[in-house]
């Protein structure tokens, strides 16, 4: 890899500003604080921060798994994106005060329907649904993920600390100095932080499959305590790292367009996203229709009602719209190899998922919980969703204006593989879906020290 290279990707690493994002972020988190302060109805305005509370953790512990995952393979195709999902561990911290905000002035809202009948459920469902209990297990578990999350990141970013640390603006520098204490650089101490990143990425893969289950019983299933399925923990979480790789696709067209690296993103790359994308869609439909193949032949009245609510009368469109979303449209849209190399289709399909992704989970809360007939769109549903996602741009834009968004050691090994493919001969031979231009160019690769 030529020093010029190097020194491009540590410049780069540290020029995301993400301008866009805190303006956006900002406006949109005090607009849509506004719109709920307006809204009359206030059960509706905490039952909708309730919905996007599990649509916006679901993408910030996924993202994070994505990490993990990327970490157990030993992947290599990814370094070059990476840092686009760790970002948004950033938005956890919020995501727990929201959560206490909903187990005590939101309470009532959500959960009083369940409350209610807690008296006729068998004394150890009642004592496990109860207040005390289901807030304590639930603070601690998300909680301890997000402290184990950050603890992988963290240590994930520490090598490219002491890497862009005499480039770091001065205001970043000293902190870059604490982070990097204990760590020098020595080969010693590089295999011991890889020892503590394979520690690390199993254990919260394992945290996030606990806790984001613990989070669709209680958050979910809970709501209508007759309801049970032994799967809806699987089918929650697999559908937040679902969420999580589509939302990668839009950060990563952003992020390589803003730090000016687009030439280093290679349709190759966005490719072997796209697959996992396109994967992940099919297995969140193999979970959706195991989970409703069963219930419907057991045809058990405690199960059945759950489903029959949610695919019949008022609440049928939005059902549909999520099988179509979250299905049909991204499965035979990324079903091709050229929409998953392409910036705009990957995009659309992308965007089309999370849309979809989060009328599920709407779906999946509101009948269980609201008075009305059938869904509503009001002052709650957008104001909540603006605050929400407001929120999570500006805690993104803080992650990318404090640390690293490329990390050099990670793209150096991502860029030197694909470097092996840039001949004619090795295209053919070895890869039948892409050829020599789908892959970094050999000048981006091997950049010479030329006026720029």
């Amino acid at each position: 890899m030529s020093p010029t290279l190097r020194d491009r990707l540590v410049q780069r690493s540290l020029a995301g500003r993400y301008e866009l994002f805190l303006g956006l972020g900002g406006g949109l988190a005090v607009l849509g604080f506004i719109f709920v302060l307006m809204a009359a109805d206030r059960v509706r305005v905490w039952q909708l921060v309730h919905v996007n509370w599990l649509f916006f953790t679901s993408l910030s512990a996924g993202s994070v798994a994505f990490v993990a995952v990327q970490k157990i393979t030993n992947a290599k195709w990814s370094g070059m994106i990476l840092r686009f999902a760790s970002a948004s561990i950033a938005f956890l911290p919020v995501s727990l005060l929201v959560l206490i905000l909903l187990f005590t002035a939101g309470y009532a809202a959500v959960f009083g329907p369940m409350n209610a009948q807690l008296p006729a459920l068998q004394h150890g469902k009642a004592i496990w649904l109860s207040h005390g209990f289901m807030f304590a297990r639930l603070l601690i578990g998300l909680g301890f993920m997000s402290l184990l999350g950050w603890r992988l990141i963290r240590a994930d970013m520490v090598p490219d600390l002491l890497a862009v640390r005499a480039a770091a603006p001065a205001n970043r520098r000293s902190l870059y100095d604490r982070m990097t204490r204990e760590f020098d650089g020595s080969d010693g101490a590089r295999f011991a932080q890889q020892e503590r990143i394979a520690r690390l990425a199993p254990g919260f893969a394992v945290t996030y499959a606990i806790v984001m289950t613990l989070i669709a019983f209680d958050c979910v299933m809970a709501l209508q305590p007759h309801w049970f399925s032994n799967l809806l923990g699987a089918f929650f979480f697999m559908g937040a790292f679902l969420g999580a790789h589509m939302l990668l696709a839009l950060m990563m067209v952003y992020g390589a367009a803003h730090l000016g690296v687009n030439d280093l993103v290679s349709p190759k790359q966005r490719h072997d996203l796209g697959k996992l994308c396109f994967g992940f869609t099919v297995f969140w439909t193999y979970l959706m229709w195991a989970q409703f193949l069963v219930i419907w032949y057991g045809n058990l009245p405690e199960e059945t009602g759950f489903v029959f609510t949610r695919l019949w009368g008022n609440w049928l469109p939005i059902g549909k719209l999520v099988l179509i979303g979250m299905f049909i449209v991204p499965f035979f849209g990324l079903l091709g190899v050229a929409p998953k190399k392409v910036r705009a289709t990957f995009i659309f399909f992308a965007s089309i998922s999370l849309m979809s992704l989060w009328l599920e989970r709407y779906l999946l809360v509101m009948p269980s919980i609201t008075t009305l007939p059938g869904p509503t769109i009001g002052l709650p549903e957008i104001g909540s969703t603006m605050l929400f996602a407001g929120l999570y741009l500006l805690t993104y834009a803080l992650f990318a204006r404090t640390f690293p968004m490329i990390s050099p050691r990670l793209a150096e090994i991502t860029l030197d593989r694909e470097r092996g493919h840039t001949s004619a001969h090795v295209g053919a031979e070895f890869d039948h879906e892409e050829s020599v231009r789908d892959y970094v160019p050999v000048e981006s690769v091997e950049r010479r020290n030329k006026p720029r």
